[in-house]
Formats: structure tokens, sequence, C-alpha cells
């Protein structure tokens, strides 16, 4: 694991390039990835949220298209369409902006739900079907949506179904006063035109399926489980996480501790993951927005009991 370990670090080197004191919001975006989830970036407009994608995206040497959502946007805006060729005399398939590896869809929730619904299959099952015929999609595949949190006008709220389809949630929040005059100082060149590529794509696809290899002991199973099972008993909380929930930290956990150089999870990649990736997963009067909905998955956290750190059967 600890090529991934080096990994982590080459991109976090590049993209900090372009992106400055984002290291935690680039390693989340990049545990998504390798996790081969997708990730919902909840954040007020202007906060460097298209440049990070756009930098990761050229880090990793990945096709890249950004799919402006409006309310006008038809799904076959973004799946792509059938159309009959009179010079060939047959109908033809073009391609949409989905056939790409990294998909930036900016401004998710000023879409209509139709338009929504599009991605379902997309981000699930890396297929669209157009017309009654089932194309796969490029491999690796990921999906980072943006939305802003505060702005209702013209927004249509992102179902509970579309949401679960989101590995995380995440929001980068403002930048240090230091960090600013960076960024600022920064706008006198163009430094994403000059960022370089640090891995190729079939490196990534043997990281991805390495990261499959991590192990889990009972022991660190039953205590993921259980603090799933703690989102579904709490009085607070009127939906708690799915069992595609509880997929997804197992997967996030697994990168968690293959970016310390670990072939086995432990209860703190657990703890670690746990606010990020089940945070837009539940549903509660006092935890709407990304940092109240994270709070309340640590509270659950410290109700936990963590276990101990024995042998146990890998799985």
């Amino acid at each position: 694991m600890e090529k991934i370990k080096q990994f982590k670090e080459k991109v976090l080197e590049n993209v900090s390039k372009v992106i400055v004191g984002k290291n935690d919001e680039i390693e989340l975006l990049l545990t998504a990835f390798l996790a081969q989830g997708h990730i919902l970036l909840e954040d007020l407009p202007g906060m460097g949220k298209t440049v990070m994608v756009r930098s990761f995206s050229k880090t990793l040497d990945l096709p890249f298209k950004r799919i402006q959502f409006t309310p006008d946007l038809l799904p076959g805006d973004i799946t792509g369409i059938s159309f009959y060729n009179q010079k060939e005399k047959e109908f033809e398939f073009r391609k949409g902006p989905l056939f790409a590896n990294v998909i930036l869809a900016d401004e998710i929730n000023r879409a209509t739900p139709r338009t929504q619904a599009a991605l379902l299959e997309a981000m699930e099952e890396r297929q669209i079907t157009v017309d009654g015929v089932t194309r796969k999609l490029s491999e690796p595949f990921i999906v980072l949506a943006t939305q802003n949190p505060v702005e209702t006008y013209g927004t249509f709220p992102l179902p509970e179904a579309q949401m679960d389809r989101f590995l995380m949630r995440i929001s980068m929040g403002y930048p240090s006063l230091e960090e600013e005059k960076v960024i600022l100082r920064q706008t006198l060149g163009n430094l994403l035109e000059t960022l370089s590529s640090v891995v190729s794509e079939e490196e990534l696809k043997i990281l991805i399926t390495e990261v499959k290899g991590v192990k889990c002991t009972d022991e660190v199973l039953s205590y993921l489980l259980q603090v799933v099972r703690a989102t579904r008993e709490d009085e607070e909380i009127t939906m708690g996480v799915s069992p595609r929930g509880s997929i997804a930290l197992f997967r996030a956990s697994q990168v968690s501790a293959a970016f310390d150089g670990r072939d086995f999870m432990m209860p703190e990649d657990v703890k670690k993951m746990a606010p990020y990736v089940l945070n837009h997963r539940i549903v509660s009067e006092d935890a709407y927005g990304v940092a109240s909905a994270m709070r309340k998955i640590e509270d659950l956290l410290t109700q936990v009991p963590v276990p101990l750190e024995e042998a146990g059967e890998d799985i």
C-alpha cells in the first residue's frame, strides 16, 4: 500500500500548486475517486470548486467535461441523443458529456428533477440507456456536483435517492487571510494551464484494484455497522443511513487505510470517514447543512463503543 500513499502525496503536491490551503478537501476528492464514488460540493459561489475539479482532472490526466445545469437542460443534453443521418440513411448516436472520466455537474440543483434523474443510472451503474440501448461509460468515472446551499430561487432540491448516490458531501469553506493573499498573487499567472499529470490511466486502474484488497476484521466491520445503525435508532433522525451508505463508508475507509500505507482497516478509518460519507444520508430538522449534519454524525460516533485492536476474521 506504500505505492498508494506515495500517489496521494504526489496528487496533493501537484493540485496544491493551484488550490491553496485545501489539502483535506483534495484528499477527500481523491478518496472518493479511488473508492469509485462521487462527491457533492455544497458551498457558496466563488470558493474555487470548479478550479479544484479541473486541477484534479489534469493531475490524473483524465478527460474532463463541465455541464452547466439549468432549468432548460434536457436529459439528452448530458447523456447524448440518437439522430437520423440522412447521408448514411441510418440512426447514429451522438455522445453527450457524460462520456468522460471526470464530470463537473455545476449547480446540479438548478436542473429539473427529470434531468437530475438522468444521472442516476450513470452514477450507480456506470452506463446510460438511450432509446432502449445501453452504453457503458468510461472507466474510471466520477461525478463532482456543486450546489449553492443558500440560494433557493430557481432551484430543485435533490431527492434523497439522488443524494444517496454521492459517496460524500463536503464544503470547502473560506480561506484564511494568508491563504487568500496567496490566491490573489496567483491571479497574475495561469497556473492551471501549466499543471502536469502525475499518473497514467492504466496506473490509476491498478491503484483502484489494490484499494479493494484492503482487509477488515470482523470487529471493525461490526463497529462500522454499529455506527450506521446508530443513525437509524437516533430519535432526532427521521431517516437513517441505507445499506448503500454502509457500503460507501466501507469503501472510503479502505482508501483511508491505504493512504496510511496499511492493507487493513482500523476503527480510526471509520471514524475519519463517517462524517463526510454519512452527513448527507440522514434526514433531521437539526442537521440540514453540511456542518450541522457532520456535527450530528460526530456526536453519534462518541456514543458507539470503539473495539479493541485484536486479531479476527478478515473479509
